[in-house]
């Protein structure tokens, strides 16, 4: 391996990626991508477009899929903080259904990668934040599908959310720690949970 290192997580096909930060009294530099390394760690993904976002804090985005393209996502944080979650919804896997979380800020220069079969959201926990991400097909309006971020089936435990689940996706009676509101999209509040939308027992 020469400039990053790749971590393989708990859940097949989902990877933390941790650059080598040359630093000095100057400023830093490091590698974002390096087509090599990811090749000597096993992942031979093809890249074909990047996308950059800003939310604010108390935004979460997601959770999200695509339905008939599904993409391969290597996601980072260059602004701020946000808590990064994947769901493993390949019907086959033995750990579907489970969620894994990570931290991506811009201190910490870590990468997400996950795979093509993931659900994906996350939430901003500074007060502002701006996200980057390489994927692997192309958007297709009309493709994406959602889960409720909050589906007591997943659990997933987000950092500095306090509120109690309503048996919806709505964000009413969330706030983060220190009072500030959850703020979802419309959509987003309107998903439904992993059983309901895959009909699965």
């Amino acid at each position: 391996m020469g400039q990053i290192k790749v971590t393989k997580c708990p859940i097949e096909g989902l990877y933390v990626i941790e650059p080598a930060v040359h630093g000095d009294a100057r400023g830093y530099f490091m590698e974002t991508y390096n087509l090599k390394d990811m090749q000597e760690a096993g992942l031979n993904m093809n890249f074909v477009q990047d996308n950059q976002s800003m939310s604010v804090k108390g935004v979460l985005r997601g959770l999200h899929f695509q339905k008939e393209y599904p993409q391969g996502k290597l996601v980072r944080v260059i602004k701020g903080r946000v808590f990064d979650v994947a769901v493993d919804l390949r019907a086959d896997s033995k750990t579907y259904g489970k969620w894994y979380g990570i931290e991506l800020s811009e201190e910490n220069k870590k990468q997400f990668y996950i795979s093509e079969g993931f659900a994906h959201g996350f939430l901003v926990l500074s007060d502002t934040a701006e996200f980057c991400y390489k994927v692997t097909d192309f958007y297709h309006p009309g493709d994406e599908g959602g889960l409720a971020w909050n589906d007591p089936e997943i659990g997933i435990k987000w950092p500095e959310l306090v509120g109690e689940y309503n048996g919806t996706a709505s964000s009413e009676g969330y706030t983060m720690a220190d009072g500030t509101k959850l703020n979802l999209s419309e959509k987003d509040q309107k998903w439904l949970g992993v059983k309901e939308t895959f009909k699965f027992k």
